[in-house]
């Protein structure tokens, strides 16, 4: 089974245990980073939207981004050194709150900063983990990151609020630091085979990023998980964890130990998720696991809008409401990067991730501000519903399209159409990535 083999991988666990430990450093970041603009520096709701929004503003050059990366042979290299940069950057911040020279504008810069190198990493990994993980492996292999990323979901936001309260949010950041540079350590002990040469030079760069964009609007499957996943990502992030936690801090009324503890109670509803993926695709299949997260993970933000009653009560609804988001989001993430990296040709891995990224991740920050401007008006509560609401619509998307009757990966999937004559014929090929 490819469960068992792939933990007998050397190569898979140290990747999947780098990315554990930068995920669980993330998970104290999301926190302590609002905390310290809600708390530290007294930011108002618009302008911890805006923190949210800035991390996300650099997929908004992914297009070009992900055709730069396909031309470097090296992705393992690449994906070293954005963990080293991010980490560089994150340090930046306790040390500016040891010497009271912490402002505003140096978060934003730091958010803006960690989110161009996460941009660079993400185009850069599509690549590595088709070189990385068979085929035949994909939902389990994406299960098991999912599970990692879930369990830091579990974890990390209740280490980050009792780290956020002994030690102040600023110092909390160096935790995040150190994951960084543990999870470059780690694969800097991967070897793979990457001498596939990258994509030469053929013109300007703006062509290649425009061919990736081109393959995802001629494929049906990428053409709408991508509209699907835009409209999610879009008003989820009106939402966004940043405008939550200044929800369950001034409307709840919670300490930064009980908001981290109730969200990651509540999130092992995502731990649940990532593990319950591979086996609910083997019952209903891959496409009909996607939809069902595509709802499950919108919905129950009017769950936590509804919060109200005692402490322990307004708690339990927020952490209900988050375990049902976390097992939406993983059924949906799973077998969706499953399904893409099944129907990406290796030849514009990077390009078409850059290019997904510029639409799917690029909405994220418009969402955020858009989330702002809406808590500020007509206040939190009816923020999270408008959020809940649209969120769930983006199930419209997928079912005129081919992903709800796709079973396996090993079905025939829907053949991407030929490129227009002209285009070079390694680019015009319809076989599928693996």
């Amino acid at each position: 089974m490819p469960s068992a083999s792939l933990w007998r991988d050397g190569r898979f666990t140290r990747s999947w245990a780098g990315s554990a430990v930068s995920q669980f450093g993330d998970r104290i970041s999301e926190l302590a980073l609002p905390l310290i603009a809600a708390g530290v520096l007294d930011a108002s709701a618009d302008q911890v939207a805006w923190l949210t929004a800035l991390v996300w503003t650099p997929n908004l050059l992914a297009l070009v981004l992900g055709a730069w990366v396909e031309r470097r042979p090296h992705k393992r290299r690449l994906l070293i050194g954005t963990d080293l940069v991010r980490a560089g950057v994150l340090l930046t911040v306790p040390v500016a709150h040891l010497l009271d020279a912490l402002t505003l504008g140096q978060l934003y810069a730091v958010a803006l900063l960690t989110g161009s190198a996460s941009v660079v990493a993400g185009c850069a990994w599509a690549p590595f983990f088709a070189l990385l993980v068979p085929r035949s492996a994909y939902v389990e292999a994406n299960s098991k990151f999912g599970a990692a990323r879930s369990a830091s979901f579990v974890a990390g936001p209740a280490l980050g609020g009792g780290l956020v309260q002994a030690l102040t949010a600023p110092v909390a950041i160096a935790a995040d630091a150190l994951s960084f540079v543990v999870s470059a350590l780690l694969l800097r002990s991967v070897a793979l085979d990457e001498s596939t040469p990258a994509t030469p030079a053929r013109g300007a760069l703006v062509r290649d990023a425009r061919e990736g964009a081109a393959h995802i609007v001629r494929d049906p499957i990428l053409r709408a998980s991508l509209a699907c996943a835009t409209t999610l990502n879009f008003f989820t992030f009106i939402s966004g964890t940043g405008l939550v936690v200044l929800f369950a801090d001034r409307v709840l009324a919670l300490s930064p130990a009980a908001i981290g503890l109730t969200m990651g109670i509540g999130a092992s509803g995502s731990l649940v998720g990532a593990l319950a993926a591979p086996r609910l695709a083997r019952r209903i299949g891959v496409g009909r696991g996607i939809a069902v997260g595509a709802v499950l993970f919108p919905a129950p933000i009017a769950l936590a809008a509804a919060a109200d009653g005692p402490t322990w009560a307004r708690a339990a609804t927020l952490g209900t409401a988050y375990f049902l988001i976390g097992l939406g989001v993983m059924l949906f993430d799973v077998n969706l990067n499953s399904l893409q990296t099944a129907v990406i040709p290796d030849a514009l891995r990077s390009r078409v991730a850059g290019a997904y990224s510029t639409v799917n991740y690029g909405v994220r920050p418009l969402g955020a501000v858009v989330g702002g401007v809406l808590a500020t008006t007509v206040g939190l509560r009816t923020t999270l519903v408008v959020a809940a609401v649209g969120g769930t619509l983006s199930l419209l998307w997928l079912l005129p399209s081919p992903i709800p009757g796709i079973r396996a990966l090993d079905d025939d999937l829907p053949a991407t159409p030929a490129e227009p004559p002209g285009q070079a014929a390694e680019f015009t090929r319809s076989d599928k990535g693996g």
